[in-house]
């Protein structure tokens, strides 16, 4: 009975937030904040999920100005807990299809969202320019998931290298956000689902990796996090043994 209660309410609050989103973006279309404000409701549904979420920032990362966050993506619950640590400024790079999503699709679009086409390559080698003068011109930051996709229980895949590219090209710096093992740990009907803790990195700089290319840079930041996250997990109680490689 927990189970179904929980998930008409999460469906409830979803509908509300996305179109209350909505209305408030109309008002001020692709403010560079309508998603930084969103995201903030939308983390506020991981208490009825029964989970509490603790973000850990560090003091070098605050009032840091534009920068690209990259980010594990775990599952579909990453909606209502990744969101609690998106920062002011920042938008996020989605798919293009998402826009056909009801009521969601509508609300990222319109808060502000970067919406790509990932079935056309030439276009997506255009976005990572569009995107890098977006965050120049605009002042603001990016939040990707550079593994492409859900993970599902995977561990961290294997990283792309566009967040990385979009870095280099809008001079700034790379932040890694860190979440601990969430897969297995939302179940609907347990009253109690525990402590989730996100923690971002200390930011990567271009100018200090001159030597490096653009993959030593990905790889180094897989490695970091990998270590970070295996920490979080195991200090949130939900630790996932897997043998992953760069």
């Amino acid at each position: 009975m927990l189970a179904i209660i929980r998930f008409i309410l999460m469906t409830l609050a979803l509908v509300f937030i996305c179109c209350a989103a909505c209305i408030y973006s109309v008002l001020r279309p692709f403010h560079r904040n309508n998603v930084f404000h969103t995201s903030h409701y939308l983390s506020k549904v991981s208490t009825l999920l029964g989970l509490t979420i603790e973000v850990r920032i560090p003091e070098s990362i605050k009032d840091i100005g534009p920068a690209v966050y990259i980010c594990n993506h775990q599952n579909s619950y990453d909606m209502f807990t990744v969101s609690a640590a998106v920062q002011p400024s920042t938008v996020s790079v989605g798919k293009k299809s998402l826009k056909w999503i009801p009521f969601f699709g509508q609300m990222y679009w319109l808060t502000g969202n970067i919406l790509i086409d990932r079935s056309n390559s030439s276009k997506a080698i255009n976005t990572i320019a569009l995107t890098a003068k977006k965050i120049t011109e605009k002042e603001l930051s990016v939040w990707l998931f550079p593994e492409g996709t859900r993970s599902n229980g995977k561990g961290l895949l294997p990283f792309k290298t566009g967040a990385f590219r979009t870095a280099q090209q809008a001079n700034v710096p790379i932040i890694s956000v860190c979440v601990s093992n969430l897969h297995g740990k939302i179940k609907l009907g347990r009253w109690n689902n525990g402590k989730l803790i996100i923690e971002l990195l200390e930011p990567i700089y271009f100018n200090s990796q001159a030597k490096e290319s653009i993959r030593e840079v990905a790889n180094t930041a897989h490695k970091n996090m990998l270590v970070k996250i295996a920490e979080l997990s195991k200090e949130s109680g939900n630790e996932l043994i897997l043998k992953n490689k760069v």
